[in-house]
This record gives structure tokens, C-alpha cells and sequence, in this order.
């Protein structure tokens, strides 16, 4: 039951990631299409420089980290799909079938990770548009809550020591 669960709550959340790396994408080049006609409002110190080589290179790397995180996320949700209907056809005496559906789950996982943390990196590449301060706002803030979600384990885990000595 609970490997079910995970794997729904796993497919939901890589649609989840497609979907907003998909309209991030679309909305961004709507936008674009009339930026130039609009630059002279962004000609300030304070959002950097707004030229058209640079602008470019900003929506192109922002861009880039969009459509390779609903690439990536796309291709995972085809081997979770598979895996989830490996599991289900496989029966209990066919012990060949469970190395290739480990390895189907496993590139399943890599990808929708790959997805969700190219999803992540964009959003610092999309405030770059903005000028320098936002981008370094929001890459500390990346590197934050990255570190708060990869080593939540080892935190809780030291907090509830700290209690227990503490006792």
C-alpha cells in the first residue's frame, strides 16, 4: 500500500512539474514577444543591463532549465507508467522481470528528480530578468530550501537527540 502511494504521489508531483515548466515557458515567450517594444521601462540601475544580446541570454538560459526540466519530467512519467504496469502484470513465480522493473523505477526517479531540480534552478534564471539583487536572493534562498528538503533526516534526527540528551 504504501509503495502505491508513493509511486501515485511521485506521478502527480511530476506532472505537477511538467505542467508549470510548460506555462512557465509559454507565458515567458508571450511576454518576450512584446519586451522590446516595452525596454525602456527596465532602463535603470537597479534592474541591470537590458540590452538585447543580454536580455536574450536571459530568457535563454531560463529557457533552456524549463524545457529540460519538462523533457526530463516528461520521460519520467513514461518509465513510471511502465514500471507501475510491470508491477502489475508480473506475477510472483517470474523473478526475472524484477531487476529490469527496479531498473525502469529507478530511471523513473533520476528523471523526475532531474526535472523538479532544473524546475528549481530556473527560477533564479527567471528573476535575472529583474536585474542582479533578485538572482542573488533567490539563489540563497535555493540553496536553502535544497539543503532543508535533501537532509531533512539528518536535522530531525539531531534536533531529537539533542531533546533526548537534554532529558
Amino acid at each position: 500500500m504504501l509503495a502505491v502511494q508513493s509511486l501515485r504521489n511521485t506521478l502527480m508531483a511530476t506532472i505537477l512539474t511538467a505542467q508549470i515548466a510548460i506555462l512557465i515557458t509559454l507565458a515567458m515567450g508571450a511576454l518576450m514577444n512584446n519586451a522590446y517594444k516595452g525596454s525602456h521601462i527596465f532602463n535603470s540601475a537597479i534592474f541591470g543591463s537590458q540590452s538585447g544580446r543580454i536580455f536574450a541570454l536571459k530568457y535563454g538560459s531560463a529557457s533552456i532549465f524549463l524545457l529540460v526540466s519538462f523533457f526530463c519530467s516528461s520521460v519520467a512519467l513514461g518509465f513510471l507508467t511502465d514500471a507501475n504496469f510491470m508491477v502489475n502484470a508480473c506475477g510472483d513465480d517470474q523473478f526475472s522481470y524484477r531487476a529490469h522493473t527496479q531498473s525502469i523505477f529507478e530511471r523513473g526517479f533520476t528523471l523526475a528528480l532531474i526535472g523538479n531540480r532544473s524546475l528549481c534552478m530556473s527560477f533564479p534564471m527567471l528573476l535575472w530578468m529583474f536585474g542582479p539583487l533578485p538572482v542573488a536572493l533567490a539563489s540563497v534562498a535555493l540553496v536553502w530550501g535544497l539543503y532543508e528538503l535533501d537532509f531533512a533526516g539528518k536535522s530531525t534526527r539531531s534536533e531529537s537527540n539533542l531533546v533526548s540528551v537534554g532529558n
